[in-house]
């Protein structure tokens, strides 16, 4: 009896250690996890806006591997792209490597570019119900991030494993980080379901590690993975056009063509260029441009269905009080200033330039575009100074 006594209690004191044992991992666990706040600030500064001619997305910088990460269907067809960060300026940079197969490209850095580290969690331990959050920064628009949870942890589409989950994913937010609750990468935003309420998903982590991994085996140069075999190519494996492994049809971002604007897109980026704008850097998707003169940005957009041409230069923004001086001002100026017009979207002061496409051409077009440019800046200085406007933060 004594004995069996003695064994339940050494019994009783095992379980009671494991039990210990088990609490004090789950507080500790606990204490690895960060607020939503927490991990919003961390990713704020490693969160790059990419821009083509073409499209516009997300990239985020890996530390340990000195690259911009995003997907390939936001480069494609692109050997550079411009990029833009909270912490460096806009700057034109290559694209270094293609992944068609898992839809991700990898990006160079800017020269001095010092950005903070996060990490990337490539262990498959998520499960169905664990909070994400999607972080992305649509080119030209605030950073955004957005809370959800993982709905399905395997997801099979051409056989990858995608996580699927309900954090709002955006048109440009293609290629930004998905982020666990202790603040890791645990995938890229690759696409959404059309039509879909808060249906998105994510490339795991490991895959993009080993990508990473597979680029930088072969050696850091430009290359691109076969959409056949699966190799990663670079111009030496290459022959015509072809992978050097299996014949299959292969295309580097090296091998990619300038891009070339025609019609009133090339007369735009032409009087831009009079105007001593670096047309490649204001590029910022199909049919749009973006100049900043002083403390204004100009948005230039070009809308081939109606032949409207609009230049809409945010200014500053409405104050809390006071406002009915600013909007006499706004009335005044637009009876007199001529071919620009003063208008308020939600707090944002805009001056807007209109031109029918059929009436564009350099001469008139460079006069137009100055005088927007000059007055945007003239403007934005005159109604936060005189008229307690408040400057425009991004």
């Amino acid at each position: 009896m004594q004995v069996f006594l003695l064994k339940s209690l050494a019994f009783t004191f095992d379980y009671l250690c494991l039990l210990c044992n088990f609490t004090s991992l789950k507080l500790s666990a606990k204490k690895y996890l960060l607020s939503v706040k927490e991990i919003i600030d961390n990713f704020k500064n490693v969160i790059i806006q990419i821009a083509t001619p073409f499209s516009t997305g997300t990239g985020f910088y890996l530390k340990d591997w000195h690259l911009i990460v995003t997907n390939e269907h936001v480069v494609r067809d692109n050997k550079e792209v411009i990029v833009d960060g909270e912490d460096f300026e806009k700057a034109l940079v290559r694209v270094l490597y293609t992944d068609v197969k898992y839809d991700l490209a990898f990006i160079e850095c800017p020269q001095n570019f010092q950005l903070p580290e996060v990490n990337l969690h490539e262990d498959k331990d998520y499960a169905e119900g664990d909070p994400v959050i999607a972080i992305g920064h649509p080119f030209g628009l605030k950073y955004t991030a957005t809370q959800g949870i993982i709905s399905n942890t395997s997801h099979v589409q051409e056989e990858i494993n995608y996580l699927q989950h309900d954090a709002a994913l955006n048109p440009g937010n293609s290629g930004g980080p998905l982020v666990n609750q202790r603040g890791e990468i645990i995938g890229v935003n690759t696409f959404i379901v059309r039509n879909g309420q808060n249906i998105g998903f994510s490339l795991p982590a490991f895959y993009l590690q080993q990508s990473l991994e597979d680029y930088k085996a072969n050696g850091n140069e430009i290359s691109a993975r076969c959409s056949s075999c699966f190799n990663v190519v670079d111009e030496k494996k290459v022959n015509n056009g072809y992978c050097g492994i299996c014949g299959s049809k292969i295309k580097l971002p090296s091998f990619a063509e300038e891009y070339e604007p025609y019609g009133v897109e090339k007369t735009i980026e032409e009087l831009l260029e009079k105007l001593g704008y670096d047309v490649r850097l204001a590029r910022r998707g199909p049919s749009n441009w973006e100049i900043i003169k002083g403390s204004a940005k100009i948005n230039i957009s070009y809308y081939e269905k109606n032949g409207l041409i609009i230049g809409d230069a945010y200014l500053c923004v409405l104050p809390s009080e006071n406002i009915l001086p600013i909007y006499e001002f706004l009335l005044r100026r637009n009876y007199e200033t001529e071919s620009l017009t003063f208008s308020v979207k939600g707090n944002d002061i805009i001056l807007s330039l209109l031109i029918y496409d059929r009436y564009l051409n350099i001469e008139t077009g460079v006069k137009l575009f100055e005088h927007l440019f000059e007055k945007a800046d003239y403007f934005d200085n005159i109604l936060v100074e005189e008229y307690g406007a408040g400057w425009k933060t991004e």
